[in-house]
């Protein structure tokens, strides 16, 4: 038997006890009262209430040596990505992988794979695919439903996976950006439980009242948290907090759910009811087997300095100290296997010409920190009979190559990126994983995407004969190092890319989103531009 001390912290009847923790097997099987304790705070485990592993560019198992240092024990994972590229074996890939460390992690059946019918991925998950899936004992909720449009006009397939969910007993995640009125009323009708998309105050009102939980989000690109926290004033015990996406630079520098608990406490609100929103909300929501400090639960939680800093002295899992300031103590795993679907061919620099349709150009106006995008008309720089990049108006030409099969390029211009010479390539490309590149030039461009190719996957800035590349071996969307390196490589591409003058805080994460059709207002696919608001392509210029 292992026994701690300290004061314990009950979400469940807001109260803090001093005591001895006593654990056997995992388990919590007795708190005994005392004044003698030591002068530290002993708080649930945090859980990250959803979450897209493979943006980590970790594995499952090595993102846990970089997660639980922070408090975390448990994430609600989304694992569309992978999914998108290899389908039912990726989601297989990450559950295995993930059981080789103790972190806790709640894999969800994707319901979007693609997002939309509306571009090309390397898999696809119907509803019978999706309700097998959804039967599984380690699957244990429908995520993120993109397909909004599908919900409100329900369509019948979309429907055949919310209903599977709501049949097996199983939550049913949310994605809903934007949407209100009747729109949002007939999505919450679908059955869905959650949504992360909101921006504003109103938005995540107008969702709660329609018995929406809310989740919080800040992630390495999207980050909503002060715009949202004063949700916490009347709406505590339906609020979540949650990363969505998740750069390991990020992760190893600022922290996990444990940076949002401490500035969530430091704007003055409640220590308590704070950690209700990382702990107990998730848990009884997801119905996760993570435990709160009571007894015959697992012995999941964390050793605090105090409940201000919240500097984690030592993480627990199931009873075993999982973290000691600031190490991981357990060992990393090298798995023996990757993953991946890469059948791009090299492309030409003439694949990358666009001939004059228009007087105006319709340019995606990306905002730093946001995944929305706005719809600007723009003249086009037009040399040789070829619309280019402009450089002194900051509009590039942005490029999403299929690389599941042989395919034209799809090309669309996008303003704010900031490069002032060179290109970004890149095969994470929400949602479907294509080859997403920006550059200044056609070549630059050109070079980018067969670099790329070259290496099955990463991501990558170049200029010139100049290249910085993290490859990404597994899916295109992870790599099998250790996570120290991974960090590494991602700040030298990411400083790269800021050298050749992007101002953007997470430039590789805001092009990445440029292909997610889902979120309005113009993004672009491998088949074309899209309107984001009304479901359809658009020509380029007009």
């Amino acid at each position: 038997m292992r026994t701690i001390s300290g004061n314990i912290v009950d979400v469940i009847s807001k109260t803090i006890t001093k005591a001895i923790l006593q654990i056997d097997n995992g388990k919590i099987i007795d708190l005994k009262p005392t004044n003698e304790v030591e002068n530290q705070f002993i708080i649930p485990g945090f859980v990250d209430a959803h979450i897209h592993i493979e943006s980590s560019m970790m594995l499952p198992s090595e993102f846990a040596r970089y997660s639980v240092i922070h408090g975390t024990v448990a994430c609600v994972c989304d694992p569309h990505e992978i999914a998108n590229v290899c389908g039912v074996p990726g989601v297989d890939y990450m559950i295995e992988n993930g059981k080789h460390s103790p972190l806790k992690f709640y894999f969800g059946a994707p319901s979007c794979v693609p997002s939309t019918q509306f571009e090309t991925s390397g898999a696809e998950l119907n509803a019978d695919a999706v309700e097998k899936l959804l039967l599984r004992d380690d699957i244990y909720f429908l995520a993120e439903m993109m397909n909004f449009p599908g919900v409100i006009h329900k369509n019948k397939e979309v429907y055949a996976k919310l209903d599977a969910a709501k049949r097996i007993g199983k939550p049913i995640d949310g994605h809903a950006p934007e949407l209100q009125g009747d729109d949002l009323i007939a999505y919450a009708a679908g059955g869905i439980t959650t949504d992360h998309e909101c921006m504003t105050i109103v938005e995540a009102e107008a969702k709660m009242a329609l018995g929406m939980t809310v989740q919080i989000r800040e992630g390495s690109a999207a980050k909503n948290f002060d715009d949202l926290l004063s949700l916490l004033d009347n709406h505590s015990d339906n609020i979540m907090f949650c990363s969505d996406d998740k750069h390991p630079d990020d992760l190893m520098k600022n922290g996990h759910i444990n940076a949002l608990v401490r500035r969530a406490v430091a704007k003055g609100y409640d220590p308590i009811d704070v950690l209700r929103i990382c702990s107990l909300t998730p848990i009884k929501h997801y119905k996760l087997d993570v435990g709160l400090l009571q007894r015959g639960d697992d012995a999941d939680f964390i050793v605090v300095n105090d409940l201000t800093d919240f500097d984690v002295k030592a993480t627990y899992i199931r009873g075993e100290k999982v973290s000691e300031n600031g190490i991981p103590t357990f060992p990393r795993y090298v798995p023996t296997k990757l993953i991946n679907q890469f059948n791009a061919q090299k492309i030409t620099i003439a694949q990358l010409q666009v001939i004059p349709a228009g007087d105006l150009l319709k340019v995606i106006n990306v905002d730093d920190g946001q995944l929305f995008t706005r719809q600007i008309l723009c003249r086009p720089k037009i040399v040789e009979g070829n619309v280019v990049s402009d450089i002194e108006q900051d509009i590039l030409k942005l490029v999403v190559y299929n690389r599941y099969q042989p395919s034209a390029p799809a090309i669309g211009f996008i303003r704010n990126i900031g490069l002032k010479r060179g290109a970004l390539a890149s095969t994470v490309a929400h949602d479907s994983h294509n080859i997403v590149a920006v550059g200044t030039s056609d070549d630059e461009i050109a070079s980018a995407i067969n670099q790329i190719i070259d290496s099955k996957g990463g991501i990558l800035a170049c200029d010139g004969n100049k290249t910085c590349l993290l490859p990404l071996p597994v899916g295109g969307l992870m790599s099998d190092a250790e996570g120290s390196k991974i960090a590494k490589q991602y700040e030298e591409v990411d400083a790269m890319a800021k050298e050749l003058g992007s101002t953007l805080r997470a430039p590789f994460m805001t092009v990445a989103f440029m292909s997610l059709l889902v979120i309005p207002e113009l993004k672009l696919g491998d088949k074309g531009l899209f309107d984001g608001k009304n479901f359809r392509f658009v020509e380029l210029m007009e």
